[in-house]
């Protein structure tokens, strides 16, 4: 199996320095000397072949990682994981070492969506973390796999319950509420008076963006980002 400076150096052959320039701009809590500068796609693809080839075992149980695209891979391989336990086990590993939103963001196992009675005690205890992209996370799950049929507004209700100063964990939220006033808009519209007004302004801006909110809960979102 390749160690992990067989996976650094194949990194470097498909860096490209000018997406690690425009990356760095968009992950600005990451030292720039982090970023190898590997698309997404690439990394995808790698992700897939080090799951198929069986060489991911060792690579996802040797962390922290040094460079971003190191924790880019490993959260597309567990997000590949068929089997809950093994997922969600990997990923309440992992969290403690995400430290930006785009590996956050982009760590999605497909089988959370088929176990979401199993998944949520682990939601409630990330949303107690500490850790920033831990809650962050949490918010995220909430939003992918408990707002459609499944939609309950207890689950609002421990988004709005977060106290939080941390800017990345807060846009989740407004990101959150903007999602559910798509989806749920009678159900949610309460929650926006009661957010705090830094979040209640984003989660109103990113809906009255949104194509998916209608025009006339638009004009009530405005009125009351009016009366603020």
């Amino acid at each position: 199996m390749p160690d992990k400076n067989m996976i650094v150096n194949y990194l470097y052959t498909a860096a490209d320095a000018v997406y690690r320039d425009f990356n760095s701009k968009l992950i600005p809590n990451i030292d720039k000397g982090k970023i190898i500068g590997v698309r997404t796609p690439v990394l995808r693809a790698m992700a897939r072949d080090m799951a198929k080839s069986g060489v991911y075992k060792d690579f996802v149980h040797e962390f922290p990682h040094k460079y971003f695209e190191e924790n880019q891979l490993h959260a597309f391989i567990i997000s590949g994981f068929r089997d809950f336990d093994s997922a969600v086990r990997a990923v309440d590993e992992f969290l403690a070492c995400v430290d930006n939103w785009a590996t956050c963001d982009q760590m999605s196992p497909k089988v959370f969506a088929k176990n979401t009675d199993k998944l949520l005690p682990y939601i409630k205890k990330w949303l107690r973390s500490k850790h920033v992209y831990t809650v962050r996370f949490a918010v995220l799950c909430l939003m992918r796999y408990y707002m459609n049929a499944n939609f309950d507004t207890k689950y609002a209700d421990m988004v709005l319950g977060i106290k939080s100063d941390e800017y990345y964990v807060n846009m989740m939220r407004a990101w959150y509420f903007a999602t559910a006033a798509a989806k749920h808009f009678d159900l949610v519209y309460p929650y926006f008076e009661r957010l705090d007004s830094w979040t209640r302004a984003r989660a109103i801006q990113k809906a009255i963006e949104s194509y998916r909110v209608s025009p006339e809960h638009k004009v009530k979102l405005r009125a009351l980002r009016g009366n603020l």
